[in-house]
């Protein structure tokens, strides 16, 4: 059995700290919540601050967890201090529109993802916005980072995928627009697969190089939403998806290994590694957050060697232009896209971190 936190309102992301036993979750009220853990005790909330007027979506802990940067649909981004959750700095107008996902890149940098398809790169050691890319046409999704090629990689509601070189300071490419939305990304097999989890519950693998096109597709989770994954090793990628079930995925070969976790029936919204990969976090539409012994709920499966994220080393691949075909598809949205959202515009803004 999981240990469970009953958050009494709806979450939309959790984080956990880089090296201790702590826990973050953005709600749906806006407030964000900072629980400690531990295996013989039950879990205990240190932190309940009013982050954000609107739904905080996102959640990252930033600066080696001496704070936790959230956004919200207010367009706004906080930098909270986790021993004292007094407000670091907030720069109410970070996006445009609502701001959906955050992503750590390096120990400086962190990236933010907006309603409108926007992505931003803010360097913390110049305090400033040092990349824009408007690269997609619906909201950001999903991003995750090929560290060592300096690539950013995103999901879009627009059904695409692009990939920002950081180094060169571009969108080096986009995929060719997929049947429905993309909700999720991984990189696996050593840099040379990445996996996106859709709105119908399709998996599609795109190969390393040849981003445009999917190379492969798999079926079996399908229709059930797959609107988060986590990359366990290089063969196989946790999912959770919108029946409920969190799954042990293989890819390449593609196949269900087994159900390891589940929330009832109730959509499962975000899935997380503690910072020693022996606890993994969940958080469904039931408003519990879920600690589940990883090793336990791995049991029977082949376990080998957990791995961090793997990331490409060369810097020479996908060098295409932009696919600059403007029609999309929209076939419905991620649930934290249709609760409380009211949309601002409210510029930008170039120096958030000056107080960090």
């Amino acid at each position: 059995m999981a240990m469970e936190i009953n958050l009494g309102k709806l979450a939309f992301d959790i984080d956990f700290h880089p090296s201790d036993n702590l826990v973050a979750a953005g709600l749906i009220t806006g407030h964000l919540h900072l629980y400690r853990f531990s295996v013989d005790s039950e879990p205990v909330r240190l932190l309940e601050v009013n982050a954000h007027s609107e739904s905080c979506r996102a959640a990252r802990f930033i600066n080696g967890g001496r704070a936790v940067l959230t956004g919200s649909p207010d367009c706004s981004i906080l930098a909270t201090d986790v021993e004292t959750g007094a407000t670091i700095a907030r720069l109410d107008n970070a996006h445009e529109a609502a701001v959906n996902r955050l992503i750590n890149l390096t120990e400086s940098t962190v990236a933010s993802g907006d309603d409108d398809g926007c992505i931003k790169v803010w360097d913390t050691r110049e305090r400033s916005c040092c990349n824009t890319f408007d690269v997609h046409e619906d909201y950001i999704s999903d991003m995750t980072f090929a560290s060592d090629a300096m690539k950013l990689l995103a999901t879009s509601g627009d059904g695409t995928l692009s990939v920002c070189n950081l180094r060169r300071n571009k969108v080096q490419v986009q995929s060719e627009f997929s049947e429905d939305e993309l909700l999720s990304v991984v990189i696996m097999k050593n840099g040379r697969k990445v996996v996106c989890g859709s709105q119908t519950g399709v998996l599609l693998l795109y190969s390393w190089g040849c981003i445009k096109d999917c190379s492969d597709r798999f079926v079996d989770l399908s229709p059930n939403s797959i609107d988060t994954m986590l990359k366990l090793d290089e063969d196989r990628i946790i999912t959770g998806s919108e029946n409920g079930i969190i799954n042990l995925v293989g890819i390449l070969p593609n196949r269900i290994l087994q159900p390891i976790a589940e929330h009832s029936e109730y959509p499962v919204e975000c899935l997380a590694f503690s910072h020693d990969r022996k606890f993994l976090g969940s958080i469904a539409h039931d408003q519990m957050l879920k600690l589940w012994d990883l090793d336990n709920i791995l049991q029977g499966s082949g376990n080998s060697q957990r791995n961090r994220d793997g990331a490409r080393d060369s810097d020479d691949d996908d060098e295409m232009d932009v696919d600059t075909d403007s029609s999309k598809f929209n076939k419905g949205t991620k649930t934290k896209r249709k609760l409380g959202n009211n949309e601002h515009a409210l510029g930008s803004s170039n120096d958030f971190f000056a107080d960090l």
